[in-house]
């Protein structure tokens, strides 16, 4: 049986879980950052990151490369390069997002007139910018993996209240318009 690996408030995860929904597998929800599971990401995964998909006793790490890997193994259609190229931004502005929380949490000002910090929100304000243009052109009309992928991200940057949204209209209604899906409510980080 599959395994899939994460934490349940990790976009790249949540990403995963919902593509997921219908295919049999096991979710094992991690505590990341201490403990038993600290150490048995450790073990299992030399990134030390999640998610981390077990199949079979292959590991697999990052959910680009999981995403990739299940697509493979279930003769799905493989993403045009119009859409690797969404995920790259979706993707861009998430490892942003990401740094900048975990800087927050080691009482780290991101705010602060330094170059990292105006690197990654520029990247953010840029990236957010034009994933709402693509949105405002329908380009997230269906509901498939860059569509998981972009609901995870702003869904994320809303729990965890690291950006203001204003503005990016096409994003919030890409949103609001899948809020109620079942594998959407079933993931959501903050049940």
């Amino acid at each position: 049986m599959l395994k899939l690996y994460g934490s349940t408030t990790s976009p790249f995860v949540r990403r995963l879980r919902m593509w997921l929904a219908n295919v049999e597998h096991q979710y094992i929800n991690l505590q990341i950052f201490e403990g038993e599971d600290r150490a048995l990401l450790a073990a299992r995964n030399p990134t030390m990151k999640i998610p981390m998909l077990e199949d079979d006793g292959e590991l697999i790490y990052d959910s680009r490369v999981i995403f990739r890997y299940l697509n493979e193994k279930y003769n799905n259609k493989a993403l045009s390069w119009e859409e690797e190229n969404i995920l790259t931004l979706i993707d861009s502005a998430n490892d942003s997002f990401v740094q900048l929380l975990l800087l927050q949490r080691s009482d780290i000002d991101t705010h602060a007139d330094k170059l990292y910090f105006r690197l990654q929100h520029e990247r953010i304000n840029i990236t957010l910018a034009h994933l709402n243009s693509l949105a405002e052109q329908q380009h997230f009309s269906g509901w498939g993996y860059p569509e998981i992928c972009l609901f995870s991200l702003i869904d994320w940057v809303e729990f965890r209240q690291l950006h203001k949204l204003e503005g990016l209209n096409a994003l919030l209604a890409f949103q609001s318009q899948h809020k109620d899906r079942i594998e959407v409510t079933a993931t959501d980080p903050r049940n």
